[in-house]
């Protein structure tokens, strides 16, 4: 075997271990812990959209933010429970619209501000939703 294909077949396998590894956190998260999987999935894309824009990698750039937006419009946004959340919800529908909005302008316009805005708005959601986390199972 040359070391090409074994190089190829480890990352394979590697990929593999991977996503058996994110399938089984999926499978035994609780519904609290699925949504700071998804705060960590939108920030870790972000993350990267930042670096391929910084990189000129307007192809990457444009993948990475769309898994962010992904993750908001289609996870974050859909997990939301309008019935018993009420206001907060609500509030909550808003923001993530405006996240996504802001994520649009920075893959349109390579705008690093907005990227940086949407970042920092989620970091702040996710912390509240991991400080409620803490405080839940302490209590």
């Amino acid at each position: 075997m040359s070391i090409v294909r074994g190089a190829a077949t480890y990352g394979r396998g590697a990929g593999a271990y991977a996503r058996v590894g994110v399938e089984s956190a999926v499978m035994s998260a609780s519904p609290h812990q699925l949504i700071v999987m998804l705060f960590d999935g939108a920030q870790g894309a972000i993350r990267a959209a930042r670096i391929h824009m910084q990189a000129g990698n307007t192809l990457e750039k444009g993948k990475s933010i769309s898994k962010a937006l992904d993750i908001v419009n289609n996870g974050l946004m859909a997990a939301l429970d309008l019935e018993k959340g009420g206001e907060i919800a609500e509030r909550l529908g808003s923001l993530y619209d405006y996240i996504g909005r802001l994520l649009l302008a920075a893959n349109l316009h390579n705008d690093q501000e907005s990227l940086d805005q949407a970042e920092s708005l989620l970091d702040d959601i996710a912390s509240a939703w991991r400080e409620i986390g803490s405080a839940g199972a302490q209590g």
